[in-house]
């Protein structure tokens, strides 16, 4: 069978490239052994969120007496939170599914391996029969890393140790948890299980959580988390997962911590072993697909997008890769920029930022002015968070008076990124920021407040 076009994985890069050729009249054929979505949507992004957004409720009604609002007996219902969970998911997923069959995408719901090229393109084998495309995307995603901890196999199997994909599935919170890694995925889950009732600590081999974010932002929000109740161990090594507890070094010194459930997070790899890679020659680095500025590989018509290619490892960029992809495909002049890539951390502060942070500018030798603002600053913040500690900070640089970064800590930062990220990836001068009218009162208006503080 032939086609115009064969996308390998069905995550946010391939189902979405899938609905950008289809709509441009390609033949289009999507080998996924699992749901579409790809992990955002089954065990990342989406379930993570339903659960996060229960414990953001479960809070403001925990703290309304200072809002004049009295709760009593508040507490989750996990069971109902994974409940909820898997109905958005399945939700979802339907969704996607709908939408590719509306646009005649053909579904092969079974694992695909290169099996090489022939007469009508690169050949791919699913289900006992081959799909051949003119054009091949390589889309298969990334799992969760599990590094050579001594236990670690073991214990997973046992049910002990979790990935992302097994926590947000487990049928009752845990007394005690350890998170190790203090990343995205390790924070936002120590958030929920904490607000559920968990007690709740973090092992970070780095000095800093949150890893590339905003210096000042990481150490208010790990004194936030602090205040909640849950204990950080930073610059520590774990040397062993046991039954019933995590084995770190501590400043020299072997510690222990008991625990009811363990969750590895300490980074995600590629998904390019046993793809066929090698069948047709596809250039890898460091586990993970090499490709240009237009999504290309070394191959003539073969393309890769999403976490597959190591650069990004975020849905969002994932679609515009796949967007990209489809455009140079079709003879339109397209690249990708990941100068101004969104970053954030669903917490209750929630994080977020974009481009250059103080850290980053500095060691590249910028000359920038960089400028942190309260979140007081924002009537509706001041509003809605009493004793509310957020703050933003924005660089810029001297040279050509733009802005070139914007990192926050607050409620709603997840909503006001986006903006950010257009003034940084449009390379807008200060003073046509300035003229931008924002709508009163938001919290968004603190970009406006900044700007005008330099």
């Amino acid at each position: 069978m032939s086609y115009d076009l064969v996308v390998l994985g069905g995550g946010p890069a391939g189902y979405l490239a899938c609905e950008r050729a289809a709509h441009e009249g390609m033949k289009v054929v999507l080998i996924e052994k699992r749901n579409v979505g790809g992990v955002c949507l089954n065990e990342g992004c989406i379930p993570s969120k339903t659960f996060l957004y229960s414990a953001k409720l479960k809070d403001g009604a925990a703290h309304g007496n200072k809002y004049g609002v009295k709760c009593k007996g508040i507490e989750i219902d996990h069971p109902a939170v994974v409940a909820r969970k898997n109905k958005v998911v399945k939700t979802l997923t339907g969704g996607i599914a709908s939408m590719l069959k509306g646009l005649k995408v053909e579904w092969v719901k079974a694992a695909g391996v290169i099996k090489g090229k022939g007469p009508d393109g690169y050949e791919v084998e699913a289900d006992g029969k081959i799909y051949a495309g003119k054009r091949l995307l390589i889309a298969t995603g990334s799992e969760a890393a599990m590094p050579p901890i001594d236990g670690l196999y073991e214990q997973f199997e046992k049910g002990f140790a979790l990935t992302n994909r097994e926590i947000l599935d487990i049928e009752a919170v845990p007394k005690k948890l350890v998170v190790i890694g203090g990343g995205v995925i390790g924070l936002e889950m120590a958030s929920y299980f904490n607000s559920a009732g968990s007690e709740v600590t973090v092992i970070e081999m780095l000095d800093q959580i949150g890893g590339p974010i905003d210096s000042d932002i990481a150490k208010l929000l790990k004194k936030n988390y602090e205040a909640k109740g849950i204990t950080f161990k930073m610059g520590c090594k774990v040397t062993k997962i046991e039954a019933g507890a995590v084995v770190y070094e501590e400043a020299g010194k072997q510690q222990k911590a008991e625990c009811d459930k363990t969750l590895v997070c300490i980074g995600r790899k590629a998904n390019t072993q046993g793809i066929g890679l090698e069948t047709i020659g596809v250039l890898t680095e460091r586990g993970a697909v090499v490709t240009d500025e237009r999504m290309k590989t070394n191959l003539p018509e073969v393309y890769a997008a999403g976490d597959v290619n190591g650069k990004s490892m975020l849905a969002h960029t994932a679609y515009r890769e796949a967007e990209v992809a489809v455009n140079n495909m079709l003879g339109k002049k397209d690249i990708m920029k990941y100068n101004a890539i969104p970053g954030v951390i669903y917490t209750n502060p929630e994080v977020a930022g974009v481009g250059e942070t103080e850290q980053s500018a500095k060691a590249k030798g910028l000359d920038v002015t960089i400028k942190k603002v309260p979140m007081q600053f924002a009537g509706r913040y001041v509003a809605e968070n009493e004793g509310g500690n957020g703050f933003i900070k924005i660089i810029v640089d001297n040279k050509w008076n733009k802005l070139v970064g914007v990192h926050m800590i607050t409620n709603y930062s997840s909503e006001i990124i986006w903006g950010a990220d257009a003034l940084v990836d449009k390379e807008m001068n200060i003073e046509a920021i300035k003229k931008i009218v924002f709508p009163h009162p938001t919290v968004s208006e603190i970009i406006r407040e900044a700007i005008f503080q330099l």
